[in-house]
C-alpha cells in the first residue's frame, strides 16, 4: 500500500507516479521515495540483472559549475574550473576531455570521505562542470563548492528543477536508443545532452548497480512524461531503494554514511583508484600527508567483502577471527540475490584482510562463518568503449 509522505519530507517530481505504481514509500535522505514496488525487491533486482530497472534518484544533488568570465580558450577555462574543484577532492579533473566523468571523493584535511560523487567537464560549455553528489551530504557538499568558487564562478543546482532517473541493465542501452539513439553510443563515465520533449535530456553512462546504464537529467515538466515513456517499453520495470541497495552491494560499491564516512581514507576504503596520480604525485590533494603514507605502508584497516554461511550480517556486526576475538565491523550486508547468499563489506585489519582468509560474523549473538573473497561480488558489465589504434 502506498503512504503519503509525512510534513516534514521533501517528494521528488515522480511522486505521484509512485503512488499510483503502489510504490511502498518510506523516507530516505529526507524525501519521501519506494523502497519497493508490488513484485517485491527480489523481483526487481533479477529484473535489473536480467533487463532493465528504473529508479527514481531525484533526491541526489546535481548541479552545474560555471565559470563567471570565460576567456575564450576552452582548454584555458577548463584549467581554471578545475582549479576552484581540484582542492576539494583527490580526483585529476583538469585532464578530462570534453563529456568525460570522474568518479572522486570530497575530503577532509585529515584525509576522511566527506562525500564522494561524479564530477564531468562540460561537453557544450567551456569552464563548466556537471557535478552529482549524495543526497544526504548534498547541504554542506554545496556549501563547500560555493565558498571555494567565491567570485570566480557559479553553483547552479538542479536538484528542484530537474529530476533524475537511472536506467540500468543489460537491455537498458537498447530502451535508451529509442529515446535519445545517440545515448546508446556514449561509452562507460561519459556524457551529453539530447534533445527530448521541451528541453534537453542530460545523459551519463554511468550508475551504482554494476550494471551497464545511464543516469538521465530531466527538467521537471517532462520528468513524468520520461517516467511513463520509459515504461511503455516492455523490457523496463520500476525498481525501489531497497533493490538498489541490494545490486549496489553486489557490486561491492561502498554507500556514503555507512561503508564510507569522514574518519575513511580513500586508501582504507579500497579506493586508491580515485585518488589520481598527478595528485599523489604532486601531493596537494586534502589529507595528503595520511593519504600517502597509507599507499606507501598500509592502513590500519582495510575494507573487505565477505562471503557469508548462514543469516545476513548486517551493518553494525562485529566480525570476529578464528578463535572468536573481534576483529573489525560490518559496515553493509544483506541476502545477495544473483547468488543466493548472504554477503558483506567491512572494515579488518590488514593481517585479517587476505582473499580467502577466514573469518567469522556476529549475527544476534551467534558466531556465523564468513570468508574474505574478491568484489564485486557480481562481475560489473559496464559498456567500455575500445579505444581506436
Amino acid at each position: 500500500m502506498a503512504q503519503a509522505p509525512t510534513d516534514d519530507l521533501k517528494i521528488t517530481p515522480l511522486h505521484e507516479r509512485h503512488l499510483r505504481a503502489n510504490g511502498r514509500m518510506v523516507p530516505f535522505g529526507g524525501y519521501s521515495l519506494p523502497v519497493q514496488y508490488p513484485t517485491g525487491i527480489m523481483a526487481e533486482h533479477k529484473w535489473t540483472r536480467e533487463h532493465a530497472g528504473l529508479f527514481d534518484v531525484s533526491h541526489m544533488g546535481p548541479s552545474f559549475l560555471l565559470l563567471n568570465e570565460r576567456s575564450g580558450d576552452a582548454e584555458a577555462d577548463h584549467a581554471a574550473i578545475s582549479a576552484i574543484i581540484e582542492p576539494l577532492i583527490c580526483g585529476d579533473i583538469a585532464s578530462l576531455k570534453p563529456g568525460q566523468i570522474r568518479y572522486t571523493l570530497l575530503l577532509n584535511d585529515q584525509g576522511g570521505t566527506l562525500d564522494d560523487l561524479l564530477v564531468a567537464r562540460s561537453p557544450l560549455v567551456a569552464g563548466g562542470l556537471y557535478i552529482v553528489v549524495n543526497a544526504g551530504t548534498k547541504e554542506t557538499d554545496f556549501e563547500r563548492i560555493e565558498a571555494a568558487a567565491g567570485d570566480k564562478a557559479r553553483l547552479i543546482r538542479a536538484d528542484g528543477t530537474y529530476a533524475l532517473m537511472a536506467l540500468q541493465g543489460p537491455e537498458a542501452a537498447s530502451v535508451m536508443a529509442t529515446i535519445a539513439p545517440g545515448a546508446a553510443d556514449l561509452g562507460f563515465m561519459t556524457y551529453n545532452a539530447f534533445d527530448w520533449g521541451s528541453d534537453k535530456l542530460i545523459v551519463s553512462r554511468s550508475g551504482y548497480t554494476g550494471e551497464d546504464g545511464f543516469e538521465i537529467l530531466v527538467v521537471t515538466a517532462d520528468a513524468a512524461a520520461l517516467w511513463d515513456r520509459l515504461l511503455s517499453d516492455e523490457r523496463v520495470k520500476p525498481v525501489g531503494l531497497g533493490a538498489r541497495d541490494s545490486l549496489r552491494l553486489e557490486a561491492g560499491l561502498p554507500l556514503y554514511g555507512h561503508d564510507l564516512d569522514e574518519t575513511v581514507s580513500p586508501i582504507e576504503a579500497g579506493l586508491g583508484f580515485a585518488v589520481s596520480r598527478r595528485r599523489r604525485e604532486e601531493a596537494d590533494l586534502p589529507g595528503a600527508a595520511r593519504i600517502l603514507q597509507e599507499i606507501s605502508n598500509k592502513p590500519s584497516r582495510l575494507r573487505v567483502g565477505l562471503l557469508v554461511d548462514g543469516a545476513p550480517a548486517r551493518e553494525g556486526a562485529e566480525i570476529l577471527d578464528g578463535t572468536g576475538e573481534p576483529v573489525g565491523t560490518v559496515t553493509s550486508g544483506g541476502f545477495a540475490p544473483s547468488l543466493g547468499k548472504a554477503i558483506a563489506l567491512g572494515f579488518v585489519p590488514p593481517a585479517h584482510a587476505e582473499i580467502g582468509s577466514k573469518l567469522q560474523v556476529s549475527v544476534r549473538g551467534r558466531a556465523q562463518p564468513a570468508e574474505v573473497v574478491p568484489t564485486p561480488f557480481v562481475p560489473h558489465r559496464y559498456f567500455r568503449k575500445t579505444q581506436a589504434s
